[in-house]
Formats: structure tokens, C-alpha cells, sequence
């Protein structure tokens, strides 16, 4: 039975997979909606983007074609995707998922996206381009450790914990601070999540040592460079979409630089499997600390029938609710 999200319109029930790269969860979630009758919902930062998709492992066109996939392919590469954006798109696909009376399958590894999902966001100003574009032409002239300064002088917790070449981040930081004259550290303090009510669901969590995703990291990096990752990423960097978020992608900064002469490919994958291992550890710190979530270790040998039971009883007991 379908329950009403908090802006009013029904939502499905919903199964949430979430957990560290490379831990096998496109899987669970394609075998989960294929067996219950649902439709996958990507909770994936990279995946929104259009063109990126060996280094982003999307499903492929076969397990789209078996199950409707939402929330993939629907930025463009050089543009900025929000939370709040995906918050919305995703509310309104689960709203359509509703009305087919199937069941939402949430996957990814964004913990970010997660949250603001599951949660809310803190009700911060939309963007204002007008300034964006006066922000834009400081960093231009001045580099974005000029701006961060500024930043810094305006709101000093934010400046601390952004990067003073990050300009996306400081933009936003300064943005938020200009237009409403609070610094974007007490909004997020205040209230950085749970601006909803929490959506409920089964959430399942999948895990293992870290050695052991380390080693299925580093050999998916290599898999995505024999897939053709490097001609995919030498399409994007020639016909100019590779800007934005989409140019700090793992895998897509580090090959861009190779095709600048910046590097050798060699120290590229080798830069993107230590990138990639970095992920997955910060993936399990920030999912460690949410609440509710049942763990499957995915080292041992009968986990994925173990999380497909659990999911089945949960499915039957949800299919009883009033």
C-alpha cells in the first residue's frame, strides 16, 4: 500500500540500498525490483550526469530495459545538480511509482542524496544566477583563493571546512551568505536535515572489510579503463562538457589531465583507484552513522540470499498494511 509523502502526494513502499562502491548494489536493487515488481530510483551525485557512464557503472541499457530506472541521465554534464534538485525529481518519480502500485527501489552511494531524501534539506535560498555570475568573474580575476578569503572573512566556520580552490562550494557558501545575510554554517547547523518528516522503508546496507573493497575498487577501475572509459572521457573533454562537477568525477578529472599532458596514464588509473578507495572509505564512515539500517557483509558467500528473504518477508508484511 502506498502512504502519503509530506507534501501531500502518495508515496510507495520503499526499499533503500545503500553502502560503498563496488559493493554490489545496481544488483541487489535490479534483483529486488525484478522479483517484487518495483522500479529503481538512482541516488547516485554522478549518475544524474549525461555521457557519464562507464566511469559512473550506470546500469546498463539491458537492466533499464527490464526495470524502469529514475534520476539517471537527467543533467547535462557542465551543469550544477543540486540536492534539493534531486530531492524533488525523486519525490516526483516516486509519486509516479505510486500511482503504478509498484515498489520504489532507492540505490546509490551519495550519502548527501540519501539524507536530503530520506530527510529534508534545510531551507536554504535557491540560486541566484545574477550573483553566481558576479562570484564567477571574481574567482576569473582573481582565482578562487581570493574569493575564499572574502569567504572566510564573511563566514569563517564554512571557509574552515571548504577547500580554497573549491569554487563551487565557496560559491554557494558566499551566495547563501550575500542573499541572506546568515552565514550558511548556522543554517546547515541549525537545521541541516529533517526539514520532512523521515520517509520509512526497509533500508539495507551493504558491506564488507576494507581490504576486501579495495581490491573489487581497483579492479572495477580497471575494467571501466578496458570498457573504453578514457575514449568516453576524451569525447566529453574535446567537444567541452567536461566542466563543473562533472570534470572532479573520479576517473574523469584525472584522465582529463592526462589528455592535457598534466600526467601519465599510468599515474591516472593509479590516481583513481587511490581516489576510488577514498570514496569507499568515507561512503562507510557517512552510512555507518545513519539510523535504521540493516548491514549485509557482502564477503560472505550467502549474503545476497539473505538480504533477497529479508526483503521478501519485509514485502509480504507491507503488503498486509492498511
Amino acid at each position: 500500500m502506498s502512504r502519503p509523502d509530506p507534501a501531500g502526494a502518495a508515496l510507495p513502499p520503499t526499499i533503500w540500498i545503500v553502502g560503498p562502491t563496488a559493493a554490489g548494489k545496481s544488483d541487489l536493487a535490479l534483483d529486488a525490483a525484478l522479483r517484487f515488481g518495483g522500479e529503481v530510483v538512482s541516488c547516485d551525485s554522478m549518475a544524474v550526469y549525461r555521457g557519464l557512464d562507464i566511469g559512473t557503472d550506470k546500469p546498463s541499457w539491458e537492466a533499464r530495459r527490464l526495470v524502469p530506472h529514475h534520476l539517471i541521465d537527467v543533467a547535462q554534464p557542465g551543469s550544477c545538480f543540486s540536492a534539493g534538485a534531486f530531492r524533488n525529481m525523486a519525490l516526483e518519480a516516486m509519486a509516479g511509482i505510486a500511482a503504478r502500485n509498484h515498489l520504489a527501489v532507492v540505490v546509490g552511494g551519495t550519502g548527501l542524496y540519501y539524507r536530503a531524501l530520506a530527510e529534508g534539506l534545510a531551507p536554504l535560498p535557491p540560486r541566484d544566477e545574477g550573483l553566481r555570475a558576479r562570484i564567477a568573474a571574481r574567482i576569473a580575476s582573481g582565482g578562487p583563493e581570493r574569493v575564499h578569503r572574502l569567504l572566510a572573512r564573511l563566514d569563517p566556520a564554512a571557509a574552515s571546512g571548504i577547500g580554497p580552490r573549491d569554487g563551487l562550494r565557496i560559491t554557494r557558501a558566499l551566495e547563501v551568505r550575500l542573499l541572506t545575510g546568515l552565514p550558511i554554517s548556522r543554517c546547515l547547523s541549525d537545521s541541516p536535515f529533517g526539514s520532512a518528516p523521515s520517509l520509512g522503508g526497509l533500508r539495507l546496507g551493504l558491506t564488507a572489510p576494507r581490504t576486501y573493497l579495495y581490491t573489487r575498487t581497483d579492479r572495477r577501475v580497471r575494467a571501466m579503463m578496458e570498457a573504453g572509459l578514457l575514449e568516453e572521457v576524451r569525447q566529453l573533454h574535446s567537444s567541452g562538457q567536461l566542466t563543473g562537477p562533472a570534470r572532479k568525477a573520479i576517473g574523469y578529472g584525472e584522465l582529463a589531465d592526462y589528455l592535457e599532458g598534466l600526467i601519465t596514464l599510468e599515474s591516472a588509473v593509479a590516481r583513481i583507484q587511490l581516489r576510488s578507495r577514498r570514496l569507499v572509505k568515507r561512503q562507510l564512515t557517512w552510512f555507518r552513522r545513519e539510523d535504521g539500517i540493516l548491514w549485509f557483509s557482502v564477503d560472505k558467500e550467502a549474503w545476497k540470499n539473505d538480504a533477497m528473504e529479508f526483503i521478501k518477508r519485509w514485502h509480504s508484511e507491507a503488503g498486509r498494511k492498511p
